[in-house]
């Protein structure tokens, strides 16, 4: 399916919402929050090639394909962005999305700012939101909070997540997540305000 077909389905059907954040931020909370206030919402599942862990269901967790079958796809460009991980691909196939959208549905779609931007070129209609932390010092103390990385791994997470807010311009919104029911509702006024 061409970039145009994909942007005009999208258009004109439903909604995309591409939502994105450094590490630490609360983004997977607020993510559960929307789709438990709003369970009509469709989330994305991405696809890999790494091994099914024992407690990952098929197309809940993950769609997981041979290394032949996603190369097949990317040839096909089947993906709205794909990229390869510790010797894994991870990718988002477009075609569950767009079933959920031929449908007139809203899908959410939870991926990192290089993904991001992928898909923004394939789906420049797309209701894109980059979620921030109050400021600096809060997302340390969420990230010592967690108690998962030593000193070095949470310098290098602070480190990369002011990087990754540099790329903020690149959506069309931007949220503080400085609560998470208010950040919910606000990602929900900012989804019913555009319209497909």
């Amino acid at each position: 399916m061409g970039n145009d077909d994909v942007g005009a389905k999208i258009k004109s059907k439903g909604k995309l919402v591409v939502i994105s954040a450094p590490s630490g931020t609360g983004k997977s909370t607020v993510i559960k929050e929307i789709l438990r206030r709003r369970p009509e919402f469709a989330f994305s599942v991405s696809a890999t090639t790494r091994p099914k862990r024992q407690h990952e269901q098929e197309g809940k967790d993950y769609f997981f394909l041979e290394k032949q079958k996603f190369e097949e796809m990317i040839e096909n460009d089947e993906f709205f962005e794909w990229a390869e991980y510790v010797g894994n691909y991870y990718g988002t196939p477009i075609g569950p999305i767009m079933e959920h959208i031929d449908k007139g549905n809203t899908v959410l779609l939870d991926i990192e700012v290089q993904g991001a931007c992928q898909v923004m070129n394939k789906a420049p209609y797309a209701i894109t939101i980059f979620i921030v932390p109050p400021d600096t010092e809060e997302l340390e103390r969420r990230l010592r909070g967690r108690g998962t990385d030593n000193e070095e791994k949470l310098l290098a997470r602070l480190e990369r997540a002011k990087l990754e807010q540099t790329e903020s311009h690149n959506y069309k919104h931007i949220v503080v997540n400085d609560a998470v029911a208010r950040a919910t509702e606000e990602i929900l006024q900012i989804i019913e305000r555009n319209e497909p």
